[in-house]
């Protein structure tokens, strides 16, 4: 009898980030925008990590990593960078 071991980790899904996928700055400010998507996913997911090092992260998918882009930075510009990194849904990571 011969027994196999399955790797879990082979088995999930990789990761895919957006070339879209980069650093802005606005009005002095840096921004990570970050979109990606399981490679078995259709829809991309979108993530802003503001200078103080705060993720942001929007609750609902978007059905292009284009859509994702423009949705960042519409939203940082939209009140200005300050305004986007004091958001009051955010809540700051603390550090170790």
């Amino acid at each position: 009898m011969t027994c196999g071991t399955s790797n879990m980790i082979d088995d999930e899904p990789k990761l895919v980030t957006s070339s879209n996928s980069q650093r802005v700055i606005v009005d002095g400010y840096t921004f990570t925008i970050e979109i990606y998507r399981l490679e078995t996913d259709k829809t991309w997911t979108l993530e802003v990590v503001d200078g103080e090092g705060v993720s942001h992260v929007w609750d609902d998918p978007f059905s292009s990593d284009k859509d994702a882009w423009t949705a960042a930075l519409q939203e940082i510009e939209a009140g200005g960078p300050l305004a986007f990194m004091r958001g009051h849904n955010v809540i700051p990571l603390r550090k170790p």
